[in-house]
């Protein structure tokens, strides 16, 4: 039979309290269990003295018959000076994944066209500037003016015969 000593969780939801156990690897997390060895409670300071309670003698005896511990009663166990834990290098799981990657990317994409048109909105602005610099220095030159457009004569009211048939 594989022994395991591992967390158990109780509490409310989003209220978590764990007690530290010695079970059968094969039952349920919060299942049967063989013995009760120590409790942790996330919600207190980390520095507080009922953070983490730990029966170290019977921890120390579970140990001796082979039992292994979880890895955060492992890291428990190794701030209480019971067992060495060695330090784990994943460098994999700080590398982002392929969507993130991607994203990357697009920003990286975005930024090169967004500053390659502030590029070429500064030389533009720069031409229009030399430009309006060029015309002011050249004289000045009158344009032909424009001929007025002509205005078109009002139409005549109604003719003489509507008007005689509108009086009688």
């Amino acid at each position: 039979m594989a022994v395991k000593i591992r967390l158990a969780r109780g509490g409310a939801k989003k209220r978590p309290y764990y007690r530290v156990v010695v079970a059968d690897g094969r039952s349920p997390r919060d299942g049967k269990y063989i013995e009760k060895v120590g409790t942790h409670n996330p919600l207190l300071p980390k520095d507080h003295e009922d953070r983490i309670k730990l029966d170290v003698e019977r921890i120390q005896y579970w140990l001796d018959q082979g039992a292994q511990p979880s890895d955060r009663v492992a890291r428990f166990l190794d701030a209480a000076g019971l067992m060495k834990r060695e330090a784990r290098n994943n460098p994999n799981k700080g590398k982002p994944g392929a969507k993130a990657l991607e994203r990357i990317e697009e920003q990286k994409e975005k930024a090169e066209a967004a500053a390659e048109a502030a590029k070429e909105a500064k030389e533009a602005e720069k031409a229009a500037a030399a430009e309006a610099k060029a015309a002011a220095e050249a004289p000045v030159e009158e344009a032909p003016a424009e001929e007025a457009p002509v205005e078109e004569t009002p139409a005549e009211e109604a003719p003489a015969e509507a008007a005689e048939e509108t009086k009688e």
